[in-house]
């Protein structure tokens, strides 16, 4: 089973620049997007035909932004149709803006997911250390609970300095934070996948690598690799044993964040 995530920071533009051309060649079963930056209508349907965002084979369910248009906004395109999809944790703040997507198949979950940036100010870097106070609980929770649960999402906080190119100059900025790091690295008990931990996918796999998901569009930090990795699946521990490869695509490039996906053996899984 492949699940690719992906922060298309404008999923209509994300497919003008061929991303779901791309995404048809990696045989995935299911896509977790953030940032779709759009209305539900807008991207199924006619309209998502027109703007290239309904892929052959796939279905897709949404939960937008209601907060305001064009911002936020997460998705789910899986081949099989899930058994249930839920769209709200349960906090106005930040349901409201188009954060969580959740699919159930049988016992797996596969979440896509939206962690604030606060990195426009401190009103919003506050909202972002409230959510993951909020979140805390629930994810603990979700990883006791004996379900298979994909995390997969856009959590602009990195773990450690094998996931920043600069490290020491981001001290002091939002997404390398040491509360931050500290919040992520505690869910991530146990050496990514420890009996309670929740697994980094990519750190189990790559235990030394430095690859990133993220670049900024000032200067030339993406042609200079000066990212940040960021977007994550993470997977309770059951999956640990199951994690069969993954890959981050930098090129081509169809956002300021670039798609990551992981293969998980699952046998008897099929559309």
């Amino acid at each position: 089973m492949r699940i690719v995530t992906f922060n298309a920071n404008g999923l209509r533009s994300a497919a003008s620049k061929g991303f779901f051309d791309w995404f048809a060649g990696q045989d995935a079963d299911v896509l977790c997007v953030q940032e779709t930056k759009a209305q539900e209508h807008q991207l199924s349907g006619e309209a998502g035909a027109k703007n290239g965002c309904c892929p052959d084979g796939y279905k897709a369910w949404f939960r937008d932004a209601s907060t305001k248009k064009g911002y936020s906004g997460v998705a789910i395109y899986a081949r099989r149709e899930p058994d249930a999809v839920h769209t709200a944790l349960g906090w106005d703040a930040f349901d409201e803006e188009g954060r969580y997507i959740e699919a159930r198949f049988g016992n797996l979950s596969v979440v896509s997911m939206y962690v604030p940036s606060g990195s426009s100010g401190e009103l919003r870097q506050g909202f972002k250390f409230e959510v993951m106070d909020w979140l805390r609980p629930t994810l603990e929770q979700w990883a006791r609970s004996g379900r298979d649960y994909v995390l997969c999402g856009d959590w602009n906080i990195v773990r450690s300095a094998l996931d920043i190119r600069n490290w020491k100059s981001n001290q002091k900025n939002s997404g390398c934070l040491p509360a931050e790091r500290d919040w992520l690295n505690g869910l991530c008990a146990e050496a990514d996948g420890g009996a309670d931990g929740w697994v980094d996918t990519y750190r189990a796999l790559h235990p030394e690598g430095q690859d990133y998901t993220w670049w900024s569009n000032r200067g030339a930090a993406r042609a200079k690799d000066v990212g940040w990795r960021i977007d994550y699946q993470l997977a309770t521990p059951s999956l640990r044993a199951r994690l069969a490869g993954c890959g981050i695509a930098p090129s081509p490039r169809f956002s300021d964040h670039a798609p990551y996906w992981v293969d998980y053996a699952l046998p008897g899984w099929s559309a």
